[in-house]
Parts: structure tokens; sequence; C-alpha cells
């Protein structure tokens, strides 16, 4: 698999632990031809001391990709990197906004800017060891922190290291007293911060992440940044992509509908459960599909209920479509719209 190094983040989907599979990935490629897909974060130690290829495999159709790591001991990441590039990968990441305990017990994600030093001497090892875009993924601060002196310092501190690229979510990390769900909504965001970072560092990429929930949000932050990167709402919410190749690339080619979507991934279903996959591992990514239209909810109730089961076949996803089809063909009942 050969990798494209010239990457255009205009749109971005974040990393999420659990969501982010090759599945869920696969599937929004028959969205968007160009939206920068992200892996879960990958853990160092996970890499390194169990098969690569459980972390590590994907499908080709899912380029542009990028590879995120958990770490901060700058050779363990560098021989991920090296791992990265010899994959595929287009980019690989490394996590420093996770905020979650697990993260912090091991001493990396959003603690690690409080140690941009550290931070600084991951990223040139890891660039020493391969040639693909190294780029950082961070908040606008942590716990007391002065948000926007402390965020300068890290930038500075890091891009004088090497980075070029960095994924800023618009809100700080408290590491104490709030969950990792508590710490993505209620931290105040501030876009203003990061839109700052780029008129003090313009010769940075900078892309923003944090409470973007529709396209038009979107588009107005590419007014004061590189490209933004979107995360729940991606997931739960895929058609959201739909309008990004138009929108944010200039491509104009044909748009998938949701049934297009659908047929394309009861082909990939079908292949994955030939080999012994059962069909909840797919579905469980598609339940949004036909978030916000009549028969979402028949679709998402059809899935979440009877993909478990031990005898469900990919010929569910059929199944799940014709009851939207009824819905569309009935007497509009919007409490049926996922």
């Amino acid at each position: 698999m050969k990798s494209n190094n010239t990457l255009q983040r205009a749109f971005c989907v974040a990393p999420m632990l659990d969501w982010t599979d090759r599945h869920a990935r696969y599937m929004l490629r028959q969205i968007s031809r160009h939206a920068v897909l992200y892996t879960e974060m990958v853990t160092t130690g996970a890499l390194l001391h169990n098969d690569p290829a459980r972390w590590l495999d994907y499908n080709a159709e899912e380029h542009p990709l990028a590879l995120q790591l958990g770490g901060s001991n700058p050779l363990d990441l560098a021989r991920c990197a090296k791992l990265a590039e010899q994959w595929g990968y287009d980019e690989v990441n490394l996590n420093v906004g996770c905020p979650s305990d697990r993260v912090q017990e091991g001493a990396f994600g959003a603690c690690l800017m409080a140690t941009p030093e550290l931070v600084g001497q991951c990223v040139k090892a890891m660039q020493d060891a391969c040639n693909l875009p190294v780029t950082v993924k961070c908040r606008i601060g942590i716990d007391d922190q002065d948000e926007y002196h402390a965020l300068q310092h890290f930038t500075d501190t890091v891009h004088s290291a090497g980075c070029d690229v960095f994924i800023v979510h618009a809100r700080k990390a408290w590491l104490k007293g709030l969950s990792p769900k508590e710490n993505r909504e209620i931290p105040p965001l501030n876009y203003a911060r990061v839109h700052q970072l780029k008129i003090d560092f313009p010769q940075l990429e900078i892309i923003i992440n944090g409470g973007l929930n529709t396209l038009g949000a979107c588009i107005e932050q590419c007014a004061h940044v590189d490209g933004v990167m979107v995360g729940r709402e991606a997931y739960h919410n895929p058609m959201m992509l739909s309008d990004v190749d138009l929108r944010l690339y200039n491509d104009n080619h044909i748009i998938a509908t949701r049934e297009d979507v659908t047929h394309k991934m009861l082909r990939y279903v079908e292949n994955h459960y030939r080999n012994g996959l059962p069909i909840k591992h797919i579905t469980r990514h598609m339940l949004g599909l036909f978030h916000g239209v009549p028969g979402g909810r028949r679709w998402r109730r059809i899935l979440s209920e009877k993909a478990p089961r031990d005898n469900a076949t990919p010929a569910l996803l059929l199944e799940a479509l014709q009851a939207v089809h009824m819905a569309n063909e009935s007497p509009k009942d919007t409490h049926d719209q996922a």
C-alpha cells in the first residue's frame, strides 16, 4: 500500500477510541473521497508487544489515512512511526490531547502539554525514523495553565523540533475532577485562541477541533485556520460528509446516497461474513447512516436489535433498508427520524 505524503487536511475525521476502526473508516470513505481519516489511538506498548497487524491492518480504500499514536518514550515512538511508514500510512499523529485517566497513568495524552520539551523530543525521534508527516493533536491548555501563553510556548517548542501541523481541540483539558466525557463538554470552547495561534504562527498548518456539528460551521472556521477535525458528529451522522468534497475540496463528483452507501457496505459485510466476522462488528458503525430522515429510527432499531444475534446475516441490511423504504412510502412521521 503506497502512501501519499501530500495531505489536504481541510476536513479530518477525529481518532475516537472504539469508534474509528477500519470498518467505520471504510464506510466514511464511501461518502467522502478526500476527508483525512484517523485511526483509533494505538499505544506504543500495544503496537510493540503484540502482533502489529492487529492494530495496523486497514483497507486500501481508506487513504488518505493517519495513524494516531499514544506514548511518551521517544525511542518507542520512533519504532512505531517506522512501522506506520512500512504499513503505508499517510501520516503519523502524536496524541497530546486525550484526558482519560488511563492515558495520564501511562504518561501520555493531554498531560504531556506540561512537558513541551519532551513532546519535541518525541516528534524529532519520530521524524528521524520515517519520512511521513509527523503531526500533533493537543488541547489549548490543561488545568490552571495560562491558556494562551502556555499554548504559544508549547507550539513554539514543538515546532522548533520539526512539527509543522497542529490539530488543536479548542478546549482546555482538566486532568483532575472531570471525566473524559465531561472534558469533551464542560470546558468552554475558545475558538479565538486557536485563531490567534494561526495568526502568530502563519507558517504552520493549524487544524481546529471541538464542537463542530455542521458543515456550515466547519466552513466558517476555515476562514481562520487551515482545516477542521470533526469527531462525534461525523460518527453519529456520517452523511455530514456528503458535501465535504464539493464544498471543501472543490470536487464535483456524484454524491453517494444513503442507499448507495448501504449497498456498498452490503458487499463489504458479505466479504467479512464469509471470512467468519459477525456482522455486528461492522453494522454497529452504520446506525447513524439514516440519521435525521424518515425511517431512520427503524433502520437503527433493526440493526441494533438484530445484528448482535448469532443467526444474523448480511441480508439484515436489506431488511433494514426495506423498512426505510416503507417509512418513506407511508405518511410522514417525524417521530421515525433518528
